[in-house]
């Protein structure tokens, strides 16, 4: 639901001014009062909905292993757990929405930080195989208008999360300008772009519309820029983290009676077929996937799931959460680190592996510190001394947390009480999964979720889990993003 605009949200609080005054409950002062210090109540309904996005409605259920273990992993073992409501884009993330990305780098960083553009480009050459031509995917894939609509690939995990950051950036700023707040500033340059963070923080002054929204304060200037406290920017857009991803894939909103779930899914539909059974698309395949050895599309007159490599994103059925492929199409990255029992050690309430706590970097007076090059704000690590009277956490960084750090260090009882001073601790999970040795696993490991055009029905099942290293990129894993719902689970009057 869209915020007031932004001349309605002035004559509304002349209104209210003139008009009568809302009191606290807690003290009786009045809200948006100039006599009383002018402490703002803004009008508020709830979360709008960020573009191309979704709300899934949270709730619990059973995370990992549901089929066999075909490839005896062993690291996915079933667990209930709670996963909060979120927002999800409806499709991956597609090559057109990725060409928008760069485009606009280019226009702000191209004359001053080319290589920032660079540092964004997805790699084509994830296509290539040695013993296949597969030059045309190279050469097309990610700028022909063929294939617009198509996923984006030969991305990093890190190179997601630059995308999701600078999304939140657009969307936000997109909204001050629909309000009236800021105007259409197409000069933003360098460090001279709209950054949320640093518009909070008081950083960003440039493409000024309006002085901002009133303000009550009795010895301000009558206006303000916009603050958390009023509601009107969203949240960030981030990648899901596993347990949601897993969540939103099976849609079981479709299958719940009550307060019963009363049929479990192996994949994001009903049933054990991976063909629709509806009589007006029955035997159609439901996701795009490599249905056998040198099978990518079926035969001649009749390609199975008509597409040999990714096909648009709004190609076959959505799920009962309305979010398309999630079976099939391309592998997503999410945000947790891998290790192999994720699903015994993490929280039942909101399970991730991942965490390291940042601040903003302020200076020697506690002011926020300037901006980088880029326009952002500088974030540091907690340090150890600010959290000694702190019960949940002591360390900014907690990836290793219960598997790879000291006290869940295999080896430990080699090593004895030097172990923690020493080199091998600081290396923090190489000496334990040995890496590049006797496994792929350290913190820069990350999760990627479901199967796509390359993989075989298996892999479709939602409670699959795999990993690569956060730098690596394939012709077979994309991404969509996510958003903290926060408020109502369940919306507007509910």
């Amino acid at each position: 639901m869209k915020i007031l605009k932004y001349g309605l949200l002035v004559a509304l609080i002349g209104i209210l001014s003139s008009c009568g005054k809302e009191q606290s409950s807690a003290t009786g002062w009045n809200y948006n009062d100039p006599n009383n210090g002018g402490f703002q109540k803004m009008p508020f309904e709830e979360q709008e909905t960020g573009p191309n996005l979704v709300l899934i409605e949270g709730g619990t259920f059973t995370q990992g292993r549901v089929e066999q273990d075909v490839m005896f992993d062993w690291n996915n073992y079933p667990r209930r757990v709670t996963v909060s409501s979120f927002y999800m884009d409806e499709t991956e993330v597609t090559n057109h929405f990725w060409l928008e990305y760069l485009f606009w780098l280019g226009r702000v960083f191209g004359a001053d930080y080319p290589e920032v553009i660079v540092k964004a480009l997805p790699d084509t050459l994830v296509w290539r195989s040695k013993l296949a031509y597969n030059e045309p995917y190279v050469d097309y894939y990610l700028r022909h208008p063929a294939y617009r609509d198509y996923p984006v690939v030969g991305i990093t995990w890190k190179q997601a999360n630059d995308y999701c950051l600078w999304r939140t950036d657009r969307v936000n700023e997109y909204i001050l300008i629909r309000e009236g707040i800021l105007e259409h500033y197409v000069n933003q340059a360098a460090e001279d772009n709209f950054n949320t963070d640093a518009y909070y923080a008081g950083q960003y002054e440039s493409g000024k519309a309006a002085e901002g929204v009133p303000d009550f304060n009795p010895n301000g200037t009558g206006y303000r820029r916009v603050r958390m406290e009023d509601g009107i920017m969203l949240p960030k857009y981030r990648l899901p983290t596993e347990a949601e991803w897993e969540y939103a894939a099976y849609g079981l909103i479709g299958n719940s009676l009550g307060e019963r779930v009363i049929e479990r899914r192996l994949w994001p539909w009903n049933g054990h077929a991976v063909r629709n059974p509806e009589e007006e698309y029955i035997g159609s395949m439901l996701a795009n996937f490599k249905r056998g050895r040198g099978d990518n599309m079926g035969i001649a007159g009749k390609l199975n799931d008509n597409a040999d490599v990714t096909n648009p994103v709004y190609a076959y059925w959505p799920n009962d959460y309305g979010l398309y492929n999630m079976a099939g199409n391309v592998s997503e990255w999410v945000m947790d680190v891998y290790r192999p029992l994720n699903t015994e050690d993490n929280s039942d309430f909101r399970p991730f592996r991942g965490n390291v706590y940042q601040k903003l970097l302020v200076d020697e007076e506690g002011y926020v510190a300037e901006k980088d090059s880029l326009g952002r704000l500088r974030k540091v690590d907690v340090t150890d001394e600010e959290n000694l009277d702190r019960r949940n956490y002591q360390r900014a960084d907690n990836i290793n947390f219960l598997d790879g750090d000291y006290e869940s260090h295999i080896d430990r009882l080699h090593w004895g009480d030097d172990f923690e001073n020493s080199e091998e601790n600081k290396t923090e999970t190489t000496f334990m999964y040995e890496y590049g040795k006797k496994s792929l696993v350290n913190d820069e490991t990350r999760v990627y979720k479901g199967g796509s055009w390359k993989d075989r029905a298996y892999y479709m099942n939602p409670g699959t889990r795999r990993f690569l290293e956060e730098t690596q990129r394939t012709s077979f894993i994309g991404f969509r993003c996510a958003m903290d719902r926060v408020g109502s689970p369940v919306g507007l009057g509910n």
